[in-house]
């Protein structure tokens, strides 16, 4: 084939091929060839690329298309790929250099040979070299056994306040400068540093314990002439491996073969995307053809030259060198770490890539070391007080600098005492100083906050209400650093499948002919007996129960009832695996998504049971009538279609065309629009309402000459070189036209428990939530409206919408998201991948495109589409003028301006975001989940939680601020990486209301309170230093000293730091406004350390001045002016002046609040009645030097007085501000709100209309998981021909390895022997080459249903043309026949031989009309020995 007048020819196929079939729909009909100039790297010109049978489903993923190459190069073509999220598809103008091209395609790896792949080297640091492949072992832990210790110290002496005490201990060692002894702080600092490195310890091994079990998950590997079991650790780069159903891949390999039909290998993406619907992977047919035994494949040398290792979840390019022969590669073809197998009994890959090279571990992002905001505020606080530490200590240097020259002067007889200069001794009493008063950094307060972290950590572990018993999870706090974190959040990133939802699509509801259906009353609990026992086919598993439905159809005289649920046995992709054993009539569905599987198995349970299908006919049991109807068409869904189609010949020789698609599509090609049409529609908005995904189902009987006349067209644009698939869409669209209503579908997608009242909380909360999903667009909308993140009021802003306002936000001096108008309107944004790729310059760090840049053919547009743009530019257009945007697009800028541009569109796009009520983020990698996460906390520094229960939200949660990892059906990786654990969203709502809340309140009484009543206590020093010649001599007692942190004052700030409470749990929970305190850090900023700071200074002041002043000129048995008596009376004033404050702050009281308190003064009177008693003053005076100084202050009554009068100075003005001033805020609030009075011009926004919705009055909730290509797989036979692949004797020699997360289900057979039976390989005769010139030209959207209905007319006036009559050879093809296995043949039930060839005739006519026409396109004239029974 070509494309032009020169034909090249198709290159020969690997292995041999019977003849070469025509290219199918979605080919690009010469993929399989690659010419000079193409391919990836080492393909030299004149060499040819041989595509093995792959063609061009749009569902592989990423196909290798071939477009027509730039001007200045005819004659050539290029690769482009085109994956959803890949980096090539951004349509950048800019082209990659060749060399760059080339050096891209660095990868290579041969299969089978060790010691070839090893011998790749890389350079590390000048000479030293490793090995370029890395091995499978992953290894996320921070530590080993000998960088623990080095490692650790390094983290924790990057707090500033652990410097600040290593240099206070350092000048303790200094004899001539020490005031106290070095092991007073230093044992303290060794505890400290201990504690912190046994919390890092004890994380870091339960990392090592996830590593050691992912590490030894066994997998068998091909060694020598068999497969042996070994571990993934032991896998390397060019290993064949054997995997089986429910196997979890161990690393990205290349498929080589399988046990399904064509090599094809059905695979769960579920940890890497949050898709729960299947994706399959296909071998090229090469090796599908040639490795059919283990000796082959361990012969197999193939070589795969690739690209290098990348985060492209979604894109590969490479290609296998292979007998002298190159085949093409795309991620079709290849198996990624983390999926999990599913449908297909054995398969085999060639590893690529291994460990961390593979693709999900380049989205999992490293380990952050996550630091809280009040911890990094502290840092600065340390720093602010050692610079205030170290002024004031020059101030008192300085002055007893001066003090010491004055005293020489004046006692010149005493010089000896001081016989060093005044400087040095200026420079020793600074350091004596700094020591003294280092203490105002306490290292108490660091070891207490310790344990009161640890305290709240447990507090969580041990709530009960968020123990989620179906799957006995208990909430789990894996860090204990970031309680207080948990009260300050103010963005929320979750996943959506497995987060928000439970994974679980059931049949809810149904619209058929106008009329819902929905679960009767008694119904809502599961009913005593099974209604659906008079079908032997139902499951028994449906919960949706209906009488009067059922007895509509039992009694099979509603035609409408009769079509809805016969759509929905036809109209779709599902493929029917083996019955039970034990249960022959329990058949198993495999559905390509949870949808179809839902839809197919309530039409089942209602007595339309699908029984099997082939590469033409469908057969279905209709209230145990078996039917079998030929496929003329399958019309695959995608998303441009929002549809899906099958064109069937119903036994009584009508043409019959069953849709099912989303409400905007399907009214739109109905054929009148009546009563019951309008009811349909209310029921769609009912729908809508409640939340429920919808598909409408239409059908419409098509003549036979309209259909002849269809078919030619339908076989031309099949046949085309050049936008293909644009025009078998339109001839689609053709066919979908008048079509008749039967009804609308309602699947609910079950949230989970208690998701929409938690996310509304958490909105009063003023808690922002994103979703980042990897699922479709639709699919997480309908889940936005579901869980009430998304309303019926809000405006969601689309893409085109979004770039416009971010091209003009800086044109408008950066004030536009800061109007008014923008901000009192309910926002939302909707965007995927492929916007965050364009837009955000931060993707672009990463190689983009491995290809060249050429033109891409037209998207196709739906007929309606020029209607959707006249409603877009309206909305346009009364968006701008609401919002103040410019009509016209900003001017063209040059490169420079251009990429300026692009770095303030990142940060308006952040800005616009964070305006929105609600932000929904599709089809997004891990990586990008965590770059949209890193983003918001570089522009706005927020706290930022990340929530997901699967391994593609790892790097999410690794990247935000608190990770938060679900225990679900995806597995734990998401727990083994998070810093807490939970069993349902739902308890979200209590980790930050309540004990995130709390935490941070109560840390932050506790910092306060301790910088408060250390400046207190300590700051007396200094003013004492200002009596005694600036000597640096301490006031209180020694004693006093070292036990006041530890036991005086410990107590009670131990209890604020774990049990204070300023309101209950539940009206926590009643009143989320209180949670904006944590968010706005109003408990604890640098005002409320300087007030804290200012209180304590001012209350030293009191105690010591006060003190001074009365004890003045007093001399007597009542006088305390000694030193002794005034440290006592200082001291004594000091602790009850914070014990009485400790008493105000506190708002929790309970019996251990009463005993802390009372016990810190306990301790205080027997610790000091002990030390300063006569008989330790006789065994050591110097050690214990105040005898009976506190029992004489006390004695004393006046002495006594003093003290309540410090005490009370200290208290009632304190007192009376915070009762005061806060009622004076309150009555000014109210006066203000009166003056203002009620706001009449609220703005409002009139409701805009939406793009793709046909009524502003009703959402449409269509929503469908489909993915594209199952079609393509059903027609050309792929899915259920079964070549020379694998034999039987391979896949019994293998063992089944059961991985630790894999079911241990038994071992099903490979397919349905009554396909099989009567399944004959066809083949196809290619008709010629069509032009693009020689295709029919699309009719105008205008005109198109007035052309069909004409066309119907005209047909009535033509003779009726001959019907065609299905044949097909009961006789399987040589290869597979042989495979067989004859004693499962023999051992089937009448019920499941296949039919005899007369039950597949599907007219009248029979050997008659065969003779009259040559058969469809899409298969072959069977030859006679091939039509022999």
């Amino acid at each position: 084939m070509g494309t032009g007048p020169a034909q090249t020819p198709r290159s020969t196929r690997a292995g041999p091929e019977p003849s070469c079939p025509p290219p199918v729909p979605g080919d690009t009909g010469d993929s399989d060839v690659t010419q000079e100039g193409s391919g990836p790297a080492g393909i030299r010109g004149g060499e040819k690329v041989i595509r093995a049978g792959m063609g061009d489903s749009p569902g592989r993923g990423a196909p290798q298309r071939r477009h027509k190459a730039q001007p200045g190069r005819a004659g050539k073509y290029e690769w482009r790929p085109e994956s959803p999220t890949s980096m090539g598809s951004l349509g950048q103008t800019e082209d990659l250099q060749d060399e760059d091209r080339n050096s891209a395609f660095t990868w290579e790896v041969q299969a089978n040979n060790c010691a070839y792949n090893a011998q790749f080297k890389e350079k590390v640091f000048l000479c030293w070299q490793r090995k370029k492949y890395k091995t499978n072992v992953i290894r996320t832990a921070k530590y080993n056994f000998f960088s623990f210790l080095p490692l650790n110290l390094y983290e924790q002496f990057h707090r500033v306040s652990n410097l600040f005490f290593l240099l206070v201990i350092i000048l303790q060692s200094i004899p001539n400068i020490s005031t106290l002894p070095w092991f007073s702080l230093g044992t303290p600092m060794v505890c400290l540093l201990f504690i912190r490195a046994t919390r890092d310890l004890v994380d870091d091994i339960g990392r090592h314990k996830s590593d050691r079990a992912i590490n030894n998950r066994p997998c068998q590997i091909l060694m020598g002439k068999s497969f042996k079991q070994k571990k993934w650790q032991d896998l390397c780069v060019g290993d064949v491996v054997c995997l089986h159903k429910d196997n979890i891949v161990p690393a990205d390999m290349l498929l080589l073969a399988s046990t399904e039909p064509s090599s094809l290998c059905y695979v769960e993406t579920v940890n890497i995307d949050g898709e729960t619907n299947l994706k399959f992977r296909q071998a090229l047919m090469a090796t599908h053809k040639e490795l059919t035994t283990i000796k082959k494949m361990a012969s197999f040398q193939g070589t795969v030259t690739c690209e290098a290792p990348n985060s492209r979840m979604h894109h590969f390019v490479g290609c296998l060198k292979w007998n002298d022969k190159k085949y093409s590669l795309d991620i079709g073809n290849l198996l990624l770490r983390g999926c999990r197998i599913r449908n297909t009994d054995t398969c085999y890959g060639l590893v690529i890539y291994a460990g961390f090279d593979t693709k999900i571990m380049k989205n999992c992002g490293k380990i952050h070391l996550k630091r809280t905001k009040l911890d990094l505020l502290m840092n600065k606080l340390v720093v602010v007080i050692f610079i205030s530490v170290v002024l004031v200590c020059l101030v008192l240097a300085f002055s007893f600098g001066f003090s010491v020259k004055e005293f020489k002067d004046y006692h010149y007889y005493v010089s000896g005492v001081h016989g060093s200069s005044v400087a040095a001794e200026s420079f020793f009493i600074f350091w004596g100083f700094l020591i003294l008063l280092s203490v105002t950094i306490p290292m108490s307060m660091f070891i207490l906050s310790e344990f009161i972290y640890l305290g709240n950590s447990i507090f969580i572990d041990w709530d009960v209400q968020m123990y989620y018993q179906p799957q006995d999870v208990p909430a789990k706090a894996r860090s204990t650093s970031l309680s207080d974190h948990l009260g300050q959040v103010e963005y929320i990133f979750s996943d959506k499948t497995g987060t928000l939802t439970q994974n679980i699509l059931t049949f809810n509801k149904c619209c058929i002919n106008g009329r819902v259906y929905g679960p009767d009353l008694e119904a809502t609990t599961r009913p005593k007996e099974n209604p659906y026992l008079w079908n032997k086919f139902a499951d028994g598993k449906l919960l949706f129960h209906n009488a009067a439905l059922l007895h509509l159809v039992q009694s099979n005289r509603d035609e409408a009832v009769r079509e809805f649920w016969r759509l929905l046995a036809i109209c779709h992709t599902v493929m029917v695996r083996d019955s039970h054993r034990e249960c022959p009539d329990q058949l198993l569905y495999q559905a390509a998504s949870p949808d179809e599987g839902a839809l197919v198995t309530a039409a089942r349970n209602f007595g339309y049971v699908f029984l099997s299908r082939t590469q033409d006919t469908i057969t279905i049991v209709e209230l145990g009538e078996e039917r079998v109807y030929q496929v003329l068409a399958i019309m695959d869904f995608n998303s441009t279609r929002k549809r899906m189609s099958v064109l069937v010949r119903k036994p009584e020789g009508t043409i019959c065309l069953y849709t099912k698609g989303a409400d905007t599509v399907i009214f739109e090609r109905l054929h009148k629009r009546g009563a019951t049409e309008f009811a349909t529609e209310e029921a769609l908005a009912a729908f809508a309402q409640e939340t429920l995904r919808t598909l409408c189902l239409a059908y419409r009987e098509v003549a036979e000459d309209i259909y002849e006349d269809w078919q030619q067209r339908h076989q031309e644009a099949s046949l085309l070189l050049q936008n293909r698939a644009q025009a078998l869409q339109q001839v689609y669209n053709e066919m979908e036209q008048n079509l008749k209503l039967l009804g609308a579908t309602a699947i609910e997608d079950r949230l989970q428990d208690g998701v929409p009242e938690t996310i509304k909380c958490l909105k009063k909360s003023n808690i922002k939530i994103w979703v980042l999903t990897g699922d479709k667009q639709e699919t997480a909308v309908n889940v936005g409206f579901a869980c009430e993140l998304l309303s019926e009021n809000t405006l969601i802003l689309e893409e085109k919408e979004i770039s416009r306002i971010l091209e003009t936000y800086w044109g408008n001096s950066n004030n536009l998201l800061t109007k008014k108008s923008l901000s009192q309107v309910k926002l939302a944004l909707v965007i995927n991948g492929d916007f965050l790729d364009k837009l955000l310059v931060s993707l672009r760090k990463e190689p983009r495109a491995l290809v060249q840049n050429v033109n891409m053919d037209e998207a196709w547009q739906e007929p309606s589409q020029s209607r959707r743009d006249f409603l877009y530019a309206s909305r346009l257009s009364l968006l701008c003028r609401r919002f103040g945007l410019p009509l016209a697009a900003p001017p063209a800028q040059d490169s420079r301006a251009h990429r300026s541009s692009e770095m303030l569109q990142e940060r308006a796009f952040v800005d616009l975001a964070s305006k929105c009520q609600a932000v929904i983020c599709c089809r997004v990698t891990p990586k990008q989940k965590a770059l949209i996460v890193a983003l918001v906390k570089k522009y706005h520094q927020v706290v930022t939680l990340a929530i997901g229960d699967g391994a593609n939200d790892i790097n999410m949660i690794k990247t935000a601020d608190v990770g938060v990892g679900l225990a679900g059906r995806k597995g734990m990786q998401a727990v083994q990486n998070s810093d807490f654990v939970l069993g349902q969203f739902c308890f979200l709502q209590r980790l930050l209301l309540v004990h995130g809340r709390w935490s941070y309140v109560r840390i932050c009484k506790f910092l306060r309170y301790f910088f408060y009543k250390t400046m207190a206590s300590m700051m007396v020093q200094v003013w004492f230093a200002c009596y005694n010649g600036f000597t640096g001599q301490p006031l209180y007692e020694g004693w006093f000293l070292a036990l006041f942190n530890l036991l005086y004052s410990t107590l009670p700030v131990l209890y604020i730091g774990l049990f204070e409470q300023d309101v209950s749990a539940e009206q926590s929970l009643e009143k989320p406004e209180l949670y904006v305190a944590g968010q706005k850090d109003e408990l604890f900023n640098y005002w409320v350390f300087v007030q804290a700071i200012a209180h304590g200074v001012t209350t030293s002041l009191v105690n010591f001045f006060m003190t001074l002043w009365i004890s003045r000129d007093t001399a007597g048995p009542a006088s305390f002016s000694d030193h002794q008596s005034f440290a006592v009376v200082v001291a004594l004033s000091c602790l009850l002046s914070i014990t009485m404050e400790v008493i105000l702050i506190i708002k929790y009281w309970t019996a251990l609040c009463v005993a802390t308190i009372l016990l810190s003064l306990g301790f205080y009177a027997i610790m000091t009645t002990a030390t300063q008693s006569f008989w330790l003053f006789r065994v050591s005076p110097k050690t214990f030097p105040f005898l009976y100084a506190d029992l004489n202050v006390v004695s004393s009554p006046s002495i006594l007085l003093v003290v309540l009068l410090s005490v009370s100075i200290n208290t009632f003005p304190v007192l009376a501000l915070r009762v005061i001033f806060p009622a004076l805020k309150e009555l000014r609030a109210k006066e203000e709100k009166v003056e203002e009075g009620p706001s009449e011009d609220i703005f409002t926004v009139e409701p805009l209309p939406h793009v793709h919705r046909e009524s502003r009055a009703r959402r449409s909730s269509y929503a469908f998981s489909h993915h594209e290509g199952y079609a393509d797989l059903i027609t050309q036979g792929t899915i259920l021909r079964r070549g020379p692949g694998v034999s039987s004797d391979i896949a019994s020699e293998s063992l089944n390895p059961s991985d630790e997360e894999a079911s241990s289900s038994p071992k099903e057979s490979h397919w349905h022997l009554r396909k099989m039976s009567f399944l004959g390989k066809k083949k196809r005769q290619s008709q010629g080459q069509v032009s693009s010139q020689e295709v029919q030209l699309p009719p105008t959207p205008s005109s198109l249903f007035s052309m069909d209905r004409q066309s119907a007319l005209h047909s009535e006036n033509q003779p009726a043309l001959p019907k065609y009559v299905l044949t097909s050879s009961n006789r399987l093809s040589g290869s597979f026949q042989e495979q067989l296995p004859r004693a499962q043949e023999r051992s089937l039930s009448p019920k499941q031989r296949p039919p005899s060839p007369e039950k597949l005739l599907l007219t009248k006519e029979r050997s008659h009309s065969l003779q009259e026409k040559p058969p469809l396109h899409r298969e072959s004239q069977p030859s006679s020995s091939e039509s022999q029974p």
